[in-house]
């Protein structure tokens, strides 16, 4: 709106300013022109009744006094002369000059002292009968024997204050006109920097720092401009560094593995990364919609840690997962004004724990199987128990079996650990896929034989391709020989290899007894093993370490490794390699 800015505003108060000065001044002049223009007027018929005076005195002669003073007074103005209080004298009057009876002035109480006390008269007066003003001097003659009274109409004056009036009115409304052109000017020039600055703050309250505002003068608005400039630089310095330092903070709190959570003394959440909305997806879950606010809780414990001022910890277990939360007062000047709440999934150091744990049972248990199976036939050998050589044989053969067993079993955990370690070389080399597996699967025809299991193997001719042989025979080798540990007889197992994509799979498939649903996602963890039933001949077990080793294998050359089983059906292993 026009008369809401400040052009306006600066303009109509110089207006208005100049507009009330004006005025005043017009209203003090018009009353001394006026007063001015009366007192001329007296002075003037004062004169002139002076003048008369002296002519009536050297003058004796009454005709040719008469005609002097006729040629003394002012066209406008009329006298009357009292040579005795019934003895007067007037000009000729006509129709502008105003005529009086000479029985008037006798009998005017205001006028009259002239013929009692010889005192001059000065008076503004109404004519008799009449609204018309006049302008009446009145002083003694020289031998203080008569009066002589002299007059004019008031008009006359009035007629000159009129024009005069008239003269200051037209001055007055050109200094109107000519400061309305210049308190627009002024106001415009003065106003234009604060209207381009206006302009500029608002883009700044935009975000947009790269105007600037124009210094056209030296004065207090040049020096107002360029400290809005160097406001605006420092302004876009100041945001710059902070989005940088927020951008830094959000990368840090995306980027840590702990979740988050910073809250106002409301409770209201004011900071959150990515791991803290997963945790409270969890904790709030409710079929397949995510909720992120803050379970009730959670919310009467940071209540406590606010009002307490203390650190508080405590452990949630949320779908299966364990969280430890470490919640502290956030001071914001010396008051807790929220709190921050540290969220770690310690489900992984629970798990590494009891794999630890479970690793040392496991291991016990394997190494006890066969030493205990050693000691009592040891010592049924030195017991005499075995009489006869064969007996003997038969005894120190399944100690054998069992040292192998043992040493198997060492060899496959330094494996591992070696693998576990990083510290698994892969020393890749072109080998023709065909004659490669065809040589695996020929090492297991007398045990297929055997146990009667059809064991067949379907590979492209003319493959090459680049792997580490010796690991991958490995691997084949831990999944023909678990497919074989548990195919029935007359079962059949099939070894395919397929080339996509740049990837070489390999499908170890079974007929076999299958895997159950809920160990699929357990079966490439160290010594894990489903139900033993599932064994075909129980005295031949695995040690539990052979799939695990084989997934290292695979993922050391960037490939991928799974299985998928269903109970009493048979169970397929797939393993890819990149070229």
């Amino acid at each position: 709106m026009l008369w809401r800015s400040v052009v306006f505003k600066l303009w109509f108060t110089i207006i208005l300013l100049v507009a009330f000065v004006l005025m005043i001044l017009t209203v003090f002049l018009l009353e001394f022109f006026e007063d001015f223009y009366v007192q001329d007027a007296e002075e003037n018929l004062m004169n002139q009744a002076e003048n008369v005076a002296v002519v009536i005195d050297q003058h004796k002669e009454t005709s040719l006094t008469l005609d002097t003073i006729d040629q003394l007074l002012a066209p406008q103005t009329s006298v009357t002369v009292f040579f005795t209080e019934h003895d007067f004298w007037q000009n000729k009057m006509d129709a502008n000059k105003p005529s009086i009876e000479p029985s008037w002035f006798v009998s005017n109480d205001e006028i009259s002292g002239v013929f009692n006390s010889n005192e001059s008269v000065r008076k503004i007066t109404t004519l008799p009968n009449s609204n018309a003003e006049i302008i009446i001097v009145g002083m003694p003659t020289v031998d203080n024997n008569g009066a002589i009274y002299v007059y004019q109409s008031l008009e006359v004056v009035e007629e000159t204050t009129t024009k005069a009036t008239k003269i200051i009115l037209l001055a007055a409304t050109i200094a109107i006109v000519l400061t309305t052109i210049f308190a627009f000017f002024l106001s415009s020039r003065i106003t234009a920097p604060l209207i381009k600055m206006r302009r500029v703050a608002g883009e700044l309250s935009r975000g947009e720092f790269n105007t600037k505002v124009p210094v056209l003068t030296h004065d207090e608005i040049g020096e107002l401009a360029i400290s809005f400039n160097r406001m605006r630089r420092q302004l876009n310095y100041h945001i710059t560094a902070l989005n940088q330092e927020k951008s830094q903070l959000s990368s840090i709190l995306k980027s840590m593995a702990d979740g988050v959570i910073t809250v106002n003394k409301q409770l209201g959440v004011m900071l959150i990364n990515p791991p803290a909305e997963q945790f409270l997806s969890q904790v709030n879950f409710q079929g397949d919609n995510e909720d992120y606010t803050l379970p009730q809780e959670l919310r009467k414990t940071l209540q406590n840690v606010i009002e307490e001022e203390q650190e508080y910890a405590k452990e949630i277990v949320a779908q299966g997962r364990n969280f430890v939360l470490v919640m502290t007062p956030l001071y914001i000047e010396g008051e807790a004004r929220g709190a921050v709440a540290i969220i770690r999934d310690m489900t992984e150091e629970r798990q590494l724990d009891k794999l630890r744990k479970d690793f040392l049972a496991n291991v016990s248990h394997e190494l006890r199987t066969p030493i205990s199976m050693m000691q009592g036939y040891s010592e049924a050998i030195v017991d005499d128990i075995a009489e006869t050589k064969e007996e003997k044989q038969e005894l120190a053969q399944i100690i054998y079996d069992e040292s192998l067993r043992m040493n198997r079993l060492v060899n496959e955990l330094l494996d591992l650990a070696r693998m576990e370690a990083g510290h698994i070389q892969i020393s890749k080399e072109n080998v023709e896929v065909k004659p490669f597996v065809k040589r695996i699967v020929k090492k297991f025809h007398s045990i297929a034989d055997e146990q009667q299991i059809e064991l067949v193997e379907h590979v492209p001719v003319d493959l090459t391709y680049s792997f580490d042989p010796d690991r991958v025979e490995q691997v084949l080798t831990n999944l023909i020989d678990n497919a074989m540990r548990h195919t029935p007889n007359s079962g059949k197992i099939e070894v395919k290899v397929d080339e996509s994509n740049n990837e070489l799979t390999f499908y170890i498939n079974d007929n076999g007894s299958g895997i159950p649903e809920e160990d699929l996602p357990f079966i490439f963890e160290r010594f894990y093993k489903s139900d033993k039933a599932r064994t075909r001949n129980g005295q031949k077990k695995g040690t539990g370490l052979g799939l695990s080793i084989a997934k290292h294998i695979v993922e050391a050359h960037g490939g991928s490794i799974y299985a998928k089983s269903q109970l009493g059906e048979g169970t397929t292993f797939i393993f890819s390699i990149p070229q």
